[in-house]
């Protein structure tokens, strides 16, 4: 209604009261009137029905049909009711092919504006629609890590219970403070770099408390962490990785970890580097390498840092190195 309230001030305007205010206000009534016929019958007929169906012939012959017909009943309607007004009919009769195109003009706009609000409609509900899932796929992501490392970590409990180890009790401990930031913290998009940090030092400490002196781990931290934020659980699997596949039971002594995470205002840089014994059993041939870890987190990665992030491994003969570099938001 406010469209054609203004559509009706700027006619009336233009055409000024030159024949007496009765004759334009009415003349811009009617003319508005037929105007959104026009424009009605065209986005809630003619545009779902042959449109948005791909007839378009048919519907431009059908467009054209509607402002024809209704075209002239404007100009009867004037010539019938002004009949007493010479100079007003033979203004009206000079201005036919005007209203015409006036007319035309409100219909082919009409469905400028129709296609062009869908397009924006249809652009926001993909965009909704790619957010909702991709949220969805993270959530699944995570939910693959939490068991993945839980059942990792309790194997290990499980040796020193065996051994009836007095390290199980700090492994409780250790494994009650990482569980109680993946169960809280982590359904967070981003978390502060500081805790997940120290998310990994607990890590490192329960792979030190069950390595003994077998294994030399190093954890250096480089820059300011208390402030930069990143999507959570990123760096757990490449560590994970490293002590299962690259450690675990083909290392007896003299094995190593060396881990280092560099910080500054932009970009958070990630790397690992994990010894490898000389010769390594065969494979089982029904094992996937690398588990779910490595596969998640590189889809991950594509999905909260599209285009922000270089991932390199290098798979040598005697080490295995991960360097992992984020660019981080502004």
């Amino acid at each position: 209604m406010l469209f054609w309230a203004i559509v009706l001030l700027i006619l009336t305007i233009v055409e000024g009261t030159r024949h007496g205010f009765v004759f334009t206000i009415t003349n811009e009534l009617i003319t508005i009137f037929f105007s959104a016929l026009i424009v009605y019958i065209n986005l809630l007929y003619l545009i779902p029905n042959y449109l948005t169906q791909n007839r378009f012939l048919t519907y431009a012959l059908l467009l054209i049909l509607v402002v024809i017909i209704l075209s002239p009943i404007k100009t009867l309607i004037f010539y019938f009711k002004f009949s007493h007004f010479p100079l007003e009919q033979e203004d009206i009769k000079n201005n036919q092919l005007a209203f015409f195109l006036f007319n035309f003009l409100f219909a082919t706009g009409s469905t400028i504006f129709k296609i062009v609000t869908d397009w924006f409609y249809y652009l926001r509900e993909k965009q909704v629609l790619e957010t909702e899932t991709m949220q969805s796929e993270l959530r699944f992501l995570k939910s693959q890590i939490n068991p993945h490392f839980l059942f990792n970590t309790l194997n290990n409990l499980y040796a020193l219970t065996l051994k009836k180890s007095d390290l199980a009790p700090e492994i409780v401990i250790k494994l009650s403070e990482m569980m109680r930031y993946m169960l809280y913290d982590c359904n967070e998009k981003r978390v502060l770099l500081s805790k997940e940090v120290a998310y990994l030092q607990n890590y490192l400490d329960l792979e030190k408390l069950r390595q003994g002196n077998n294994v030399k781990i190093n954890f250096t931290v480089e820059g300011q962490i208390s402030e930069q934020k990143i999507a959570p659980l990123l760096f757990i699997p490449f560590l994970e990785n490293s002590f299962k596949h690259g450690l675990n039971s083909y290392i007896t002594n003299g094995g190593f970890v060396n881990v280092l995470l560099q910080v500054d205002q932009q970009t958070v840089h990630f790397s690992i580097e994990n010894s490898k014994p000389e010769k390594v059993p065969i494979a089982d041939p029904n094992r996937r390498s690398g588990g779910i870890g490595l596969v998640n987190v590189h889809r991950r990665l594509n999905l909260m840092y599209p285009n922000q992030y270089e991932l390199k491994i290098d798979n040598n003969p005697k080490t295995y190195v991960v360097d992992l570099m984020i660019e981080l938001e502004e």
